[in-house]
């Protein structure tokens, strides 16, 4: 019956379709053009979703829940495979549209930002029994912070755009915040923090919330899902949810953290994952929150310089305007970390619970 655009992503073009069956039924569906610049390796991204996807639905049956509305659904498209490939190298996806439901860009109550910590920490925790090694990196060195920082250190030296010039105050806050990179990856490698199989794209609006309930009902966007750590999925969600400005927000007296919005969405989080995480890891994720902003920061900075090759701008300046308010986020972040961590600390025991 017809297509149009759909949601905020900055990567895949997506559209939500809708047909009419032969019995005058509509049926809604969610198609997307896979971003190959970003996603070298559509099919490999197909099986991560596609073996997420199934463990989920067979833990929401399990525990009674409902599969079609819990998890996303792939739809067969092409000659019988959920992946298409059209004569032009473009490849295409099928989802089913999860209905009386919906993103938010920014949350509109603390309430919601509980209901987003809580479907993120159980999301960890229905995929906690499941072999991450067999995961490919659909993205490879994501969240490795070291990597990200040799990639902006490339871009200054290329300066390829002469860009450099305008963002010097933001390439001298990133390096002096260098010494810190390893602070997540070197522990991952010693052991000290467990390999988990993380969402890794925690954005707020990766939470679909139940129009009747108000509770989140689904995660979604799973093109990240990957060999991670917790702290990855908590940090880059309250670099989205805690903040009180928006990701872009040209205004940065209105960016910080919410420590209201960080208290919400730790209770959360920790209401689904306090009995299996460890200490540590729980320990560290105020550290994360920092972490995964400055890594964001660092990677807007990076293609800024780049000429704006991975994500989507709306005018000229536009990764600039998001690497300063981020780093604004930041600053702040390690001036409140002494205050997160008590937040922490408290729910990490359960001694406050939503009323």
């Amino acid at each position: 019956m017809g297509a149009e655009p759909h949601g905020h992503g900055h990567i895949h073009d997506t559209y939500l379709t809708t047909f009419r069956g032969d019995d005058g039924s509509t049926h809604r569906y969610i198609l997307q053009k896979v971003n190959q610049y970003v996603f070298k390796d559509p099919v490999g991204l197909m099986k991560n979703i596609q073996a997420v996807t199934s463990h989920l639905r067979e833990k929401i049956i399990q525990a009674e829940g409902d599969p079609a509305r819990e998890t996303l659904n792939l739809v067969p498209i092409g000659e019988g495979g959920y992946l298409h490939q059209t004569e032009n190298g473009d490849y295409w996806r099928g989802f089913l549209f999860i209905e009386n439901a919906q993103s938010y860009q920014v949350p509109q109550n603390p309430a919601q930002v509980y209901h987003a910590g809580k479907a993120y920490g159980n999301f960890q925790k229905l995929l906690a029994d499941f072999p991450a090694e067999e995961l490919i990196e659909t993205i490879p060195d994501f969240h490795n912070t070291p990597k990200r920082y040799q990639n902006l250190n490339e871009a200054v030296q290329r300066d390829s755009h002469q860009r450099a010039r305008n963002a010097e105050t933001e390439i001298a806050f990133a390096m002096e915040r260098e010494g810190d990179a390893s602070l997540l990856v070197d522990r991952l490698a010693s052991g000290e923090l467990p390999q988990r199989v993380t969402h890794n794209d925690t954005k707020f609006n990766n939470v679909l919330i139940d129009d009747d309930t108000g509770e989140g009902v689904c995660v979604i966007d799973l093109d990240t899902v990957m060999p991670g750590l917790s702290g990855y999925d908590f940090g880059d969600a309250i670099r989205s949810i805690a903040n009180k400005g928006a990701e872009d927000e040209g205004d940065f007296d209105k960016v910080g953290v919410d420590l209201g919005y960080f208290e919400s969405f730790t209770q959360g989080f920790l209401d689904a994952t306090r009995d299996f995480l460890s200490a540590t890891e729980i320990e560290l994720l105020p550290q994360a929150a920092r972490m995964m902003t400055l890594e964001n920061s660092v990677r807007f900075l990076t293609d800024y310089l780049e000429g704006d090759v991975y994500y989507k701008i709306a005018y000229k300046d536009h990764n600039l305007v998001r690497c300063r308010s981020q780093f604004k986020l930041v600053a702040d972040l390690e001036q409140k970390m002494g205050e997160m961590r008590s937040i922490v600390g408290r729910h990490q025991r359960g001694e406050f619970f939503l009323g």
